[in-house]
């Protein structure tokens, strides 16, 4: 084992080992992909929410010359998939082959019907729009408090009331709860789409590899999901079928579920030639899933001291018409409806509801946003109502070791909840007096129209999967050598979507050898060459992958020790289990780890447009252990700011399930000109007990409060509660109308 000075790698500023190849352009994206004798393939979408296709008439794009194939529903070998369930036909449409009943109806404006290949992207653009397609309308919903109605037109058959799911905690007894309460409050909450915006739009290539393997270079989120996926639709055993993931092109859950991977690998198949697709960005926008709208009501009851007696809530999520991963993210939502913090007495419903509107799925922070803006909202009425400063209220009801949550069960070992709202409110605007905590007083603008005002939240969330799905990783570490050891191999299969995941690993794989970073080559990305790693999601990768290749290389070395060079080690991870909700009380053992987040913010708002400009954001996160500093901070600063579009800007419309502003031009995220004079990244190092050295996975975090903090600061600043997201202009000058404020 080699002992040299500079072998020390955790807690290192090491530079990305991608950072030259993106910051040059030398790095190949999907889109930059070409091979010898490719042809290219552009997709036909619904052209209606809900019918039922009678007949597709492809003569004339076939007849258009150029034009190589065109593939239908009755082409797909099994024509279905999906990530949680699979109920959704690769091409929708007359003679499919599949389980799913009425798979010749689209029910989306994004689902696909039919392929055309042809020798460029302009033919075989042409070529889809030749394409005649005879439909029979079929009736629609598109609001989820509609579609649960009685009477309300069907999405799918075996969903009832068009609920694909209803989530239950019984908790304690709320009547008496609420009789024991001195104050009792209720509100309406309202979160909108988010588009997730990725740099890289769907595009990659599929061939035929040197072994004939069907091979599709893509960007996704998960290798050897994508890889079962495909291979399922095209009827083929998994080790036919390769991913290979290039540089990606950032995510946030919106890689996760399919969008070209199962077609281009259908096409290549069948035509034994390489096909290349790229998305435009309108069509990105148009045909991929979103964050889930989300409403709630909430009614919160407390004491004069403000201890809360209870909590009761309902939570509705429009899914669109099939699963993705609404069923899971639902259930996050559910289970951080009472934020936070322990409550005796709770009673919480949440619904995923399915409509014709587009797909809903994994966006950053998965549910916990979206349940966080009604849960800190609520805490910070509280506060207002019963003259309690936000900090003191926190403390007094905050999670803590061995706290019992809503659904009847202990959080794992290592909350520090109390301790990041304390440093959160120390490093921002409070300060601790007399038994409490004070607030600054800011210096108001000189300009009337302006009002400055501060406001704080709070959360949590899930480190790894949730609720009983299975979660595992596995790692390869080889150990090369005569008497030392000169080379590490790793092979680990997790996705690098932008975060600087692999840098992290060989820092990781670094330290567990014992040897300088600059003797570890991974190798990732690739079914071929890894074992699956699980997804690039739920804050998980450092905490898993960390796991994995901590145990591969711990038992590596062992076998270096007794002479076995080189070292050869594939080891499994698994975490403790977790458990579903109890389908009647909500009990379980839903996660093995947790993060912890608090945010202050300033914002500037005028009081005449309604416009509001985030000034500064004090984010305070426990990472358990920052493997690599300059990455966290990128991570929170990164999730601020796309916290921050989400907040006050990004307003995705959806008309009758259209998208009506599939542009960058008028669905708007932050550019420099958006951004904070300050983004304060406070991290802490309280270690997780089950982490790799002591890492919590932390990319969402910093996501999850910063709605409800910018919304009390909202308040703060103009006296006027405004709880609908985003915040932007138009609504921000209702509320404030409809309260006196502002205006001539």
């Amino acid at each position: 084992m080699n002992n040299e000075k500079n072998s020390v790698s955790i807690g290192q500023n090491i530079k990305r080992t991608d950072a030259v190849a993106k910051v040059t352009g030398a790095a190949p994206y999907p889109g930059d992909i070409d091979m010898p004798d490719q042809l290219w393939m552009k997709i036909r979408f619904s052209d209606r929410p809900h019918a039922r296709i009678l007949s597709i008439d492809t003569s004339a794009a076939e007849a258009l010359p150029g034009v190589h194939r065109v593939f239908t529903a009755q082409d797909v070998p099994v024509n279905e998939y999906g990530l949680m369930a699979k109920d959704q036909p690769v091409l929708c449409g007359p003679g499919s082959h599949s389980s799913i009943p009425g798979d010749d109806r689209v029910r989306c404006y994004m689902d696909m019907v039919a392929l055309v290949v042809a020798d460029n992207e302009a033919i075989a653009a042409e070529g889809v729009r030749l394409i005649k397609i005879e439909y029979e309308d079929l009736p629609a919903v598109f609001d989820m408090e509609e579609a649960i109605k009685d009477g309300a037109p069907l999405i799918r058959e075996g969903n009832p009331n068009n609920i694909l799911v209803h989530y239950r905690i019984r908790h304690g007894d709320i009547d008496d709860g609420f009789a024991k309460a001195d104050v009792i409050i209720e509100g309406d909450y309202e979160t909108g789409y988010q588009e997730h915006a990725f740099l890289q739009p769907e595009a990659g290539v599929g061939y035929l590899d040197e072994e004939g393997r069907v091979t599709v270079v893509v960007a996704g989120q998960w290798t050897h999901e994508d890889q079962g996926l495909i291979a399922h639709a095209l009827a083929l055993p998994e080790e036919q079928v390769r991913v290979i993931y290039p540089a990606i092109g950032g995510a946030f859950g919106g890689r996760e579920d399919m969008s070209v991977q199962i077609v281009l690998a259908l096409a290549a198949y069948k035509l034994q030639r390489p096909v290349k697709t790229i998305w435009s960005r309108e069509e990105s926008i148009h045909y991929h899933h979103k964050r889930h709208p989300v409403n709630v009501h909430a009614k919160w009851g407390a004491t004069r001291e403000g201890k809360l007696v209870a909590i009761q809530a309902r939570i509705i999520g429009d899914a669109g018409p099939y699963n993705y991963t609404s069923t899971k993210v639902l259930a996050n939502a559910n289970l951080m409806a009472t934020g936070p913090y322990v409550v005796d007495n709770c009673h919480v419903d949440t619904y995923a509801v399915l409509t014709n509107n587009i797909c809903t799925g994994a966006f950053r922070g998965f549910g916990a946003p979206q349940a966080a803006f009604a849960a800190e909202g609520m805490m910070n009425r509280l506060a207002d109502e019963l003259g309690i400063d936000p900090i003191t209220i926190r403390l007094m009801n905050s999670i803590d070791e061995g706290s019992i949550t809503s659904v009847g069960t202990p959080l794992p070992a290592g909350v520090s909840m109390p301790r990041v709202i304390e440093k959160a409110a120390l490093e921002s605007y409070w300060k601790a007096e007399n038994g409490g905590w004070a607030q600054a007083q800011l210096e108001q603008p000189a300009n009337p129209s302006l009002r400055r005002g501060i406001g704080f939240a709070c959360g949590y969330k899930n480190v790894g999967y949730s609720f009983g799905f299975p979660e595992q990783s596995w790692a390869t570490v080889e150990l090369f050598g005569a008497v030392e050891i000169e080379q590490v191999i790793v092979r680990h299969g997790g996705a690098d979507v932008g975060q600087g995941a692999h840098t992290v690993m060989a820092q990781m794989a670094a330290e567990a050898v014992g040897v300088p970073l600059k003797r570890v080559r991974l190798l990732t990305h690739d079914t071929a060459e890894t074992q699956t790693a699980g997804s690039a999601s739920a804050s998980r990768m450092t905490f898993m992958a960390g796991n994995a290749i901590k145990g591969a290389a711990e038992r590596a070395l062992e076998a270096w020790k007794a002479e076995e060079r080189p070292a050869k080690v594939t080891y499994q991870y698994r975490p403790p289990k977790t458990t579903m909700y109890d389908p009647m009380t909500g009990k379980s053992e839903p996660n093995f780890a947790y993060g912890y987040v608090a945010q202050a913010v300033e914002v500037e708002v005028d009081i005449d447009t309604g416009h509001i400009y985030v000034r500064r954001v004090v984010s305070a996160d426990d990472v358990g252990k920052a493997i690599n500093p300059q990455l966290v901070q990128g991570q929170i600063e990164g999730a601020v700011i796309q916290a921050l579009g989400y907040a006050v800007m990004e307003h995705l419309i959806s008309d009758k399930g259209r998208i009506r502003n599939p542009y960058l031009s008028s669905y708007l995220i932050p550019t420099v000109l958006d951004i904070p004079i300050e983004v304060k990244s406070v991290i802490l190092e309280y270690a997780d007990p089950i982490g790799p050295w002591g890492a919590r996975g932390m990319a969402e975090m910093p996501f999850i409060p910063l709605g409800p903090a910018i919304a009390a600061a909202v308040k703060d600043a103009t006296g006027v509660w405004v709880d609908a997201l985003p915040l932007v202009p138009d609504r921000v000058v209702a509320a404030l109308r409809a309260h006196g404020v502002g205006g001539v």
